[in-house]
């Protein structure tokens, strides 16, 4: 029997707010932004996505994610906006992509393969043609990291399975919001076609 399963639920996304760099080459933790939670979450759901990782080795900034999130997941703001709340029920907080990976780990019972994204050309890339035939036909769940900040940090590339191409416009500029990459990407993983 064919497996039914949308190509979407073998596919969670992380935001990573450390470690990354800062526009001076430094290792860094970024603050958490409400754009970013609820826009990421909102994409996530729309390609039916397993889950969205947040994640920040900062209390403070797990405990405001916590705070942002549970508003719209429980009393007043579930009822409110019940698709708001469908979003942010994929949202989970962690303080680290090896907290992250323990969990899909355990989620989905094997291995995870890591999909790293960046705004820089890297050697042995991926194209979007690629890895959308890699989701499509694979078994492997597949976590999609997304840096903040000045992007992902070395540490963090050398541990990827893969490295995603980067989105290129019409010239040089390259300096998309990490929510708009988000969207970019996801539709062009996971998106319909035929339209």
């Amino acid at each position: 029997m064919a497996d039914t399963t949308p190509t979407g639920c073998k596919v969670s996304i992380a935001l990573l707010h450390y470690p990354v760099y800062d526009k001076n080459r430094q290792v860094v933790a970024t603050a958490l932004t409400n754009l970013d939670l609820h826009d990421i979450a909102r994409s996530a759901r729309t390609f039916g996505l397993a889950s969205y990782y947040i994640v920040t080795p900062i209390p403070d900034q797990r405990a405001l994610a916590c705070r942002i999130a549970k508003h719209w997941q429980e009393g007043w703001g579930a009822s409110y906006n019940p698709k708001r709340k469908a979003a942010l029920d994929l949202v989970r907080i962690v303080a680290s992509l090896d907290e992250a990976v323990a969990d899909l780990v355990q989620c989905h019972g094997k291995p995870i393969k890591l999909l790293v994204t960046g705004a820089k050309d890297q050697p042995n890339s991926v194209t979007y043609a690629e890895t959308r035939e890699l989701l499509a036909t694979g078994s492997e769940h597949y976590l999609i990291l997304l840096g903040t900040g000045w992007g992902l940090t070395e540490e963090v590339f050398s541990r990827a399975d893969y490295l995603l191409a980067p989105i290129k416009g019409a010239g040089d500029y390259n300096h998309l919001s990490v929510r708009s990459a988000a969207s970019i990407i996801l539709d062009r993983l996971l998106g319909e076609r035929d339209r």
